[in-house]
């Protein structure tokens, strides 16, 4: 009975051991999986010293395999160093308030970070990350969807928790970098055709409806006499002041930047916004999400619903169809992304909200590895670390 008596006790007095460690203690305590990243620490005082001060956060903290894949990115190897950018990539990994592994389910969680500085973060409280369980697996998604997996999780300490990750997370791009790296070249080329790039990539808090490049090429024969509406059609497409992710979007109807409504209706777990449909929700960017469509929203047209039985819907505009060649319009000079990954195409819980995805050439199309352009932002730091 003693026995019986004192193991709770005893387990009880390790994890509040646990949880008055101090931050350099818990790293050290993870050593064998963590010592990459204490050596990047140690090059960036300001952070550690921010974090030492901190109370209620969840540190995600990449281990040192998923460090030496990032460094071994195409583009790390010689990169120059920038410090500020490096800061960014670290405070994108700390989450504002204390997330033990239970707390988080299917549901997707979209979680506020330390990064606000508003060079590399444009959205209020923070940028987030996604955070969700994935087959039983507590995972978090960040630019362009790419997503990293917990390999270790509640390491406490007394601001709050550590979880290993097996991926380096990587920061949100401005839209027009987004829209390149996501292979959405006609959305890219007719953002620069209407000259709206800049005050987008510069505004606050956004949600944008991004048509793929196969929604653009469904109206291609009428793209030469768009040239004048082209910049009104595309504030048509975004949402100013409020930054739409999966779980806050429902029945509704939201003002655009140019003045017009959109309607939004939740049909059988799957988002339409007027007659297009949601194929991949929760793109984050530097300044709010993307939501990529299936149709291109017409200002004018705006009274038409959604045909939730068609595989394919018409497009919003009369008289629409594909050019004469069948290319996809406003890409001449634009050019892709240099290297590939797939975007994820999960279904139901998986993709942030039970918004149905669909994956083809011409949807999703290749992504440039988010994980090159976050580890050339390293660049340098190699140098530091013991990996």
């Amino acid at each position: 009975m003693q026995v019986k008596t004192l193991l709770p006790l005893a387990l009880a007095s390790a994890v509040l051991a646990q949880s008055q460690q101090s931050l350099t203690a818990a790293l050290a305590s993870q050593n064998s999986s963590l010592s990459s990243l204490t050596a990047l620490l140690g090059t960036q005082p300001a952070l550690v010293e921010a974090l030492s001060q901190a109370q209620n956060i969840t540190i995600l903290a990449p281990s040192n395999a998923a460090l030496e894949a990032f460094l071994a990115s195409p583009g790390a190897q010689g990169a120059a160093t920038n410090p500020g950018l490096v800061a960014a990539i670290l405070q994108y990994h700390v989450l504002n308030g204390t997330y033990y592994a239970s707390q988080f389910t299917e549901e997707p969680q979209f979680i506020p970070t330390l990064l606000s500085n508003e060079t590399y973060a444009n959205v209020t409280g923070g940028q987030r990350v996604q955070a969700q369980t994935v087959g039983g697996n507590v995972t978090f998604y960040s630019a362009l969807r790419e997503n990293s997996t917990v390999t270790a999780g509640n390491v406490n300490f007394t601001a709050g928790t550590i979880h290993i990750i097996d991926k380096v997370l990587s920061v949100p791009q401005p839209i027009p970098d987004t829209l390149r790296a996501a292979n959405l070249t006609a959305a890219l080329g007719a953002v620069q055709a209407a000259n709206v790039g800049p005050a987008l990539a510069a505004a606050k808090d956004l949600t944008i409806f991004i048509p793929n490049n196969e929604a653009f090429r469904s109206i291609g024969n009428l793209t030469a006499n768009l040239t004048a509406a082209l910049p009104s059609i595309l504030q048509y497409h975004v949402v100013a002041g409020a930054v739409l992710y999966s779980p806050d979007i429902t029945n509704t109807s939201l003002t655009t930047l140019n003045g017009g409504n959109v309607t939004i209706r939740v049909i059988n777990e799957t988002v339409y916004v007027n007659e297009a449909e949601v194929l991949i929700p929760n793109v984050l960017v530097a300044n709010g999400v993307v939501h990529v469509i299936d149709n291109v929203l017409n200002p004018n047209n705006t009274s038409v619903e959604p045909d939730t039985t068609a595989s394919t819907r018409a497009p919003a505009y009369t008289g629409a169809g594909t050019a004469t060649d069948g290319s996809n319009p406003f890409t001449s000079g634009i050019t892709g992304p240099t290297s590939t990954a797939p975007l994820a195409t999960e279904t139901g819980a998986n993709n942030g909200g039970g918004v149905r995805t669909t994956s083809s050439s011409t949807q999703a199309g290749p992504m440039r590895t988010a994980a090159v352009g976050a580890a050339a932002l390293f660049g340098g730091m190699a140098a530091y670390m013991n990996i």
